[in-house]
């Protein structure tokens, strides 16, 4: 049976296209998808404008899920890293954009003030991770919990937001996390939490595009993201959407390519985690 599937619909103030140029955009849910929503439909909405198609949101419910569409080439476009993973890397999924933000980070957090204080103290304690799909969220994380011998009862809370969650309420001593989705959950909740441990440094989650969408539309996609920045529009609907999930400038994408993703590559060739979904 189809996964079940979340439809946001674009508004309808989206100039009249021909059923053809409408393409699907994936995101992978490291939100609820309420705030999924929010933040994306502006952003969809003005580069659907400018590029001349309309860009359809749909969230998966979990990681898990948004990793069994990308294998079977559901999105058209897809803000997504799951698909450096060697079970979707055939598909053929191509980076057209990053974020301009910082680069991210996996980290393991505690709440402020926990007696957990190192990761030598995580020794069979729960910890959360947002799903065995998730890459700062899992893969990294668990890659190096197995390799410093430590062994950990996980709990998966189906997303980042939502493990996040289940820290706040003291469900679980720990959390693997994305730094910057980390920050700005905090920064809404009020949430005072300390780094136990953090990473290499990756680039932030791309924009992908499908081998199937025509190249020009590519073209003029990558374009209406680039050029986002400089246009006053534009960058009110970045501001925004970015004030909605506590994101911090500087805002927007910038072109890309598969190359400047490496080191997501080799962690997945390389990695000691048995179990990656």
């Amino acid at each position: 049976m189809p996964m079940r599937l979340l439809w946001v619909l674009l508004g309808l103030a989206v100039l009249p296209v021909r059923a053809e140029t409408v393409y699907s955009f994936g995101a992978v849910p490291v939100r609820s998808p309420v705030l999924t929503a929010q933040y994306w439909n502006p952003i969809l909405n003005y580069v659907s404008q400018k590029a001349g198609v309309t860009l359809l949101l749909k969230v998966a419910r979990t990681g898990t899920e948004s990793t069994a569409a990308i294998t079977r080439g559901e999105y058209d476009f897809a803000w997504t890293n799951h698909i450096f993973k060697p079970t979707t890397a055939s598909v053929g999924y191509q980076v057209i954009l990053r974020p301009r933000t910082e680069a991210l980070t996996s980290q393991i957090v505690t709440l402020e003030g926990s007696t957990i204080r190192r990761l030598a103290d995580l020794q069979g304690q729960t910890v959360g991770f947002p799903s065995k799909a998730a890459f700062v969220g899992y893969a990294v994380p668990m890659d190096h919990l197995i390799r410093q011998g430590i062994t950990v009862s996980p709990m998966f809370g189906g997303n980042q937001e939502g493990i996040m969650g289940q820290l706040k309420a003291g469900k679980v001593a720990a959390a693997a996390v994305n730094n910057l989705v980390m920050r700005g959950f905090a920064a809404r909740e009020g949430l005072r939490y300390s780094v136990i441990w953090e990473s290499q440094p990756y680039h932030d989650v791309p924009i992908a595009a499908h081998p199937r969408v025509p190249r020009a539309v590519v073209m003029a996609v990558q374009k209406a993201f680039a050029d986002m920045g400089k246009d006053p529009e534009g960058i009110r609907v970045q501001e925004a959407s970015a004030q909605i999930i506590g994101e911090k400038p500087p805002y927007g994408f910038q072109p890309a390519s598969q190359k400047e993703f490496q080191n997501y590559m080799y962690l997945y060739r390389h990695s000691v985690v048995k179990d990656l979904e």
